[in-house]
């Protein structure tokens, strides 16, 4: 990079989207990564780069590829790369992963230091011959498990805790599938892995299903991603979710499905119905942009307030506001605009260069807010610094009042499982009240979601507790034991 870029880059780092899970203007919870494999399918390699493409949103610090090649004696072959899918991989770089199986991911960091090293598929030789993984949560317990590897010998190669279990499946003197089977059983949290060999692939949900995992069919082979919304892409038929503590085996025989343990609490993470899932996406055979309306209906029932618009923060909340404004007659409006083209984050060192990058990144529009009393849906507040910047906009703009509703309960805890969240001190709705809230804000009013309003608007698993989700962020019952002194990142 030459010094007159280093002198006027816009960013810090040596890539653009370099530390892009860690500091971002405006205070979003991160999902750190989304996987996607192929199986008995011809041209694996282009079939996963459409589905990284459409996982994009799910990670865009790195991308990686691996494939293995059943008429070149299985041969293993990959890439990865530190940026977008479409900047670490072009149509030559696809055409030399050759092979009709293929495991694939796309990855922020949080914990893991952004580096190339850390980006997966990890690869690894063993006494059986090659090894990817790639996974997509947090290992609770992998720093316990990794500090018992290194004092028998092991050497780690990342700071990624994905390595702990390529390294406990290497040391077992069993069959790769027993192995598996055994690390699988000895973590703890929430992940969706893929694992490959020359021969096999494995594919692996997480005891309660924190972390959405669904297969598909093209032809006479399987696909598996992180999101339904990826099979569109590629032209595969959806199948069936992954279901928590399901082991999926898949060779030249075909596929054996097993488990490695059973369900205790199915807990699919709320956040993905909230946030994280594109709108086209399906989990639990729940339709994420229907689900958002829902609640942004259940939101006019029960915080309705007079006004003369009705507004989403994009994307996420864009149904919602439709569902509100479908709800309660309040005419829905493009009020708020996003700018697509200056990339996910836009980091500053200073503040007043931060609150630039905002009204880069998001803009009010003028003539739609200016002298109306508007209602911003939103579908979560972290820290609150983004409802102050986005409400200020707004009031700048000409709004004569903004009610904020939030289509989710009060965030006050942090998550162990695959989302990068502050300490549970820098969550503002931990130690301030809705009211606190609102002036910090600087709010005309501001509503959050009921607890038991946002379970019915999923809807879904009506025996099962929780209507089987986890709502630790929430209201603190976790469905695992966890360390809150421990590292809470994401382990991919």
């Amino acid at each position: 990079m030459s010094d007159e870029i280093k002198q006027h880059k816009l960013w810090t780092g040596n890539h653009y989207n370099e530390g892009i899970g860690r500091d971002d203007m405006f205070d979003k919870l991160r999902e750190e990564c989304g996987v996607f494999g192929v199986f008995n399918v011809p041209n694996a390699s282009s079939l996963s780069y459409y589905g990284l493409h459409a996982l994009q949103h799910r990670g865009e610090e790195s991308a990686g590829i691996c494939t293995v090649d059943t008429e070149a004696g299985n041969r293993f072959s990959y890439h990865r790369g530190m940026g977008l899918v479409k900047e670490v991989f072009d149509k030559e770089r696809i055409q030399s992963l050759a092979g009709d199986r293929s495991i694939g991911h796309v990855r922020y960091s949080t914990a893991g230091e952004s580096k190339l090293a850390n980006a997966q598929p990890l690869i690894f030789r063993y006494r059986d011959g090659d090894l990817a993984v790639a996974t997509n949560g947090n290992i609770v317990n992998a720093p316990e498990i990794r500090k018992e590897l290194e004092s028998q010998g092991s050497i780690f190669q990342t700071s990624s805790d994905t390595e702990v279990i390529a390294h406990l499946i290497a040391r077992s003197s069993k069959s790769f599938e027993e192995a598996a089977k055994d690390a699988l059983q000895r973590i703890i949290g929430g992940f969706a892995f893929l694992i490959m060999t020359n021969d096999k692939l494995l594919v692996a949900s997480d005891p309660n299903g924190l972390r959405p995992l669904v297969m598909g069919k093209i032809g006479d082979g399987y696909v598996f991603s992180s999101e339904s919304c990826a099979f569109e892409s590629i032209g595969a038929e959806y199948v069936r979710d992954v279901q928590p503590g399901e082991l999926l085996y898949l060779d030249a025989d075909g596929m054996r499905e097993d488990r490695y343990a059973e369900v205790e609490r199915r807990a699919t993470c709320a956040m993905e119905y909230i946030y994280f899932a594109r709108p086209d996406s399906d989990i639990n055979t729940i339709n994420i942009h229907s689900a958002r309306k829902r609640m942004g209906k259940q939101l006019a029932m029960e915080s309705f307030v007079d006004a003369d618009i009705v507004i989403g923060v994009p994307d996420s909340s864009i149904s919602a506001s439709i569902g509100y404004a479908e709800q309660t007659g309040i005419p829905y409006e493009l009020g708020l605009i996003k700018n697509k083209y200056t990339g996910r984050t836009f980091i500053q060192p200073s503040q007043e260069l931060r609150e630039q990058g905002v009204k880069m990144k998001l803009s009010a529009v003028r003539k739609v807010v200016e002298g109306r009393r508007v209602v911003m849906i939103d579908d979560s507040i972290v820290r609150g610094t983004t409802s102050r910047r986005i409400v200020n906009m707004l009031r700048e703009a000409g709004a004569t009042e903004v009610h904020v509703r939030i289509t989710s309960p009060p965030f006050k805890n942090p998550c162990y499982y695959g989302i990068d969240t502050p300490d549970r001190k820098e969550l503002v709705a931990s130690s301030r009240t809705v009211q606190e809230m609102c002036e910090m804000i600087n709010a005309d009013s501001l509503y959050f979601l009921s607890h038991e309003g946002f379970i019915d608007s999923v809807g879904g698993n009506d025996g099962a507790y929780n209507r089987g989700m986890c709502l630790a962020c929430f209201d603190n019952d976790y469905p695992t034991p966890v360390d809150e002194e421990s590292d809470k990142s994401c382990s991919c």
